[in-house]
């Protein structure tokens, strides 16, 4: 059974991972997410080993903006007059109709390799820190304290969220915006090593299930109508 928006509030303000199940018309993946201002190595390793995915970071979108980050393939096409391979690759959108959010990658400078569970979490942590931050010297913190490409990927969320796209990133950033925490969020694609491919919607109920989880579908924050 489908977990309540309330109950998916309350577990990411505790700290706990929610996950989101899209449409079987998009993407048709299963999400799993954790606020980024709760972020522990632990939780990397949980999303490694259980989900499996790329682990990224959707930020939203005036916070992208104050800090000055563009999308991956609008960052290509301003040197695609020099490169027109980049031109070339990334025009089109994809299957399911959407350009994707990527925009940069970065390690915090503290870390070292930048890609252990340890430096994952202290890069997203610190992180939710500049996010928080954005108005009161969150940008300066960024510029001075950051460096890519790295090891997390940064997500920008598009400005009207579920009313412009309907992708995780999107529906992760609502969710963190209407549980009052800090809109950024650590987002991680669940994978099936039996198929070999995303890990269906009955496989992720009896995982939600086992871990004591709330599953949404994408339709439950679309008609969640807060904010």
């Amino acid at each position: 059974m489908l977990s309540t928006v309330e109950e998916a509030i309350t577990a990411l303000s505790l700290g706990k991972f929610v996950l989101i199940h899209d449409d079987n018309n998009r993407e048709n993946e299963i999400d799993m997410i954790i606020a980024a201002e709760n972020i522990k190595p632990s939780h990397i390793a949980t999303m490694r080993n259980d989900a499996g995915g790329l682990l990224c970071l959707a930020i939203d979108g005036y916070i992208s903006r104050k800090l000055g980050l563009l999308y991956l393939h609008d960052i290509l096409n301003c040197v695609s007059n020099n490169h027109p391979l980049f031109s070339t690759m990334t025009n089109g959108r994809s299957p399911y109709g959407d350009k994707p959010s990527f925009s940069i990658s970065v390690n915090h400078r503290d870390t070292y390799t930048g890609i252990t569970d340890y430096d994952r979490a202290l890069t997203i942590s610190k992180l939710a820190s500049v996010c928080k931050n954005i108005d009161f010297g969150g940008v300066s913190e960024f510029i001075k304290n950051f460096r890519t490409p790295g090891h997390v990927s940064l997500l920008i969320a598009a400005n009207g969220l579920l009313k412009e796209r309907f992708g995780h990133t999107e529906l992760a950033v609502y969710l963190a915006k209407i549980a009052g925490l800090t809109p950024a969020v650590a987002i991680c694609e669940m994978l099936d090593s039996h198929t070999f491919r995303s890990l269906s919607v009955a496989e992720a109920y009896k995982y939600a299930e086992i871990k004591g989880l709330p599953l949404l579908e994408a339709n439950q924050l679309k008609t969640y109508s807060v904010i």
